[in-house]
């Protein structure tokens, strides 16, 4: 099989491909450049074509790229004034200074 043969990648996987592609074109990278991008994030999700043949068959990975998490965080803090974090970050020292001298005792 050829570099860059896709007949062992299922119906699923091509449209997941198409679908991530068009989400990089609309962020302005380029039309190759999304489709690489997009086959490899599909390769790094399900290991490699589903269809039967080679050592991949059909086994699922349990990683996938599309579930990457941290992405979304950091609003709460994001909202709170300057002053206001300041004060937490005031108060987390002063916690972990108390408990480090009690831990020493």
């Amino acid at each position: 099989m050829p570099r860059g043969d896709k007949s062992k990648y299922t119906d699923k996987q091509e449209r997941k491909a198409d679908h991530i592609a068009e989400g990089y074109e609309k962020r302005g990278v380029s039309e190759n450049e999304a489709e690489r991008r997009a086959w490899a994030t599909v390769n790094k999700d399900d290991a490699g074509g589903k269809k039967e043949g080679g050592s991949g068959r059909g086994k699922h990975t349990g990683n996938p790229a599309a579930h990457k998490g941290g992405k979304s965080g950091g609003k709460a803090s994001a909202s709170r004034s300057a002053a206001s974090r300041s004060e937490s970050a005031k108060k987390a020292a002063a916690t972990r200074k108390r408990n480090a001298e009690h831990r020493a005792h």
